[in-house]
C-alpha cells in the first residue's frame, strides 16, 4: 500500500503544470484519478487493487495524447489489460501493437479491409464470430487480437519477431521492428 501510494503521489506530482500566465501548479484530474481506481476494483486481470492503479496510472499517462477522453482512456486500458491477460500476453505488448496498427482508433479500417484497433480481418466474424459481434467494439477485437497474436507466438516457438510478422501478414522486418520499438520505448513496464 506505501508503494503504490507513493507511485501515485509521484504520478500527481509529475503530472502537475506551471503555465507561465500561472504559476500555481495543477493536480492530476481528478475524475481521472476516480476512474482509475474504479477499473482497478472493476477487473480480475490485476493482482490486487494496488498494482491496477499503479499500471492504469502510468499507463493512462503514457496515452493520454493519443487518446484525450479520460473515461475512454481508462476502458481501453481495462479491456487491453484484461484480454492480454487472458491470452497471456503482455499487455503492455498488446498497447505496442494497437499503436502500430491503429494509433489507438477504435474505427480504424486497413487499405485490407481489417478493422478496429487491433486490425483484425472481417473473415474472423464469420469464422468465430456470435450474432451481433463487431470488431468495433473494444472487446471483441481485443479477444480476437490478443488469441490470434497469441497463437502466432506459439506456432512460432515464442520468437516475437516471427509472430508478429504472421500476425500483419508480411514478410517485411520493418513491422516486427515497429512494434518492438513500441513496446521497448513508451510501453515497457515499470
Amino acid at each position: 500500500m506505501f508503494i503504490a501510494g507513493c507511485f501515485l503521489a509521484g504520478v500527481a506530482q509529475a503530472s502537475r503544470t506551471t503555465p507561465a500566465a500561472d504559476a500555481t501548479p495543477q493536480l492530476i484530474d481528478p475524475e481521472l484519478r476516480a476512474l482509475l481506481k474504479q477499473a482497478a476494483l472493476e477487473t480480475d486481470s490485476f493482482h490486487d487493487r494496488f498494482d491496477g492503479e499503479v499500471w492504469l496510472a502510468d499507463m493512462s499517462q503514457r496515452l493520454e495524447k493519443r487518446v484525450p477522453d479520460p473515461a475512454f482512456r481508462i476502458e481501453l486500458l481495462r479491456n487491453v489489460h484484461y484480454e492480454a491477460r487472458r491470452a497471456d500476453l503482455p499487455p503492455e505488448l498488446v498497447l505496442a501493437v494497437i499503436e502500430v496498427e491503429s494509433n489507438f482508433s477504435q474505427y480504424a479500417i486497413s487499405v485490407a479491409g481489417a478493422r478496429g484497433l487491433m486490425q483484425v480481418m472481417p473473415f474472423w466474424l464469420k469464422e468465430i464470430g456470435k450474432p451481433g459481434d463487431s470488431l468495433f467494439r473494444i472487446q471483441t477485437n481485443l479477444r480476437f487480437g490478443c488469441t490470434i497474436l497469441k497463437y502466432y507466438l506459439q506456432k512460432e516457438r515464442g520468437n516475437l519477431h516471427a509472430a508478429l510478422k504472421r500476425y500483419n501478414g508480411t514478410r517485411e522486418s520493418k513491422y516486427s521492428f515497429k512494434v518492438d520499438k513500441a513496446y521497448k520505448t513508451r510501453w515497457y513496464k515499470q
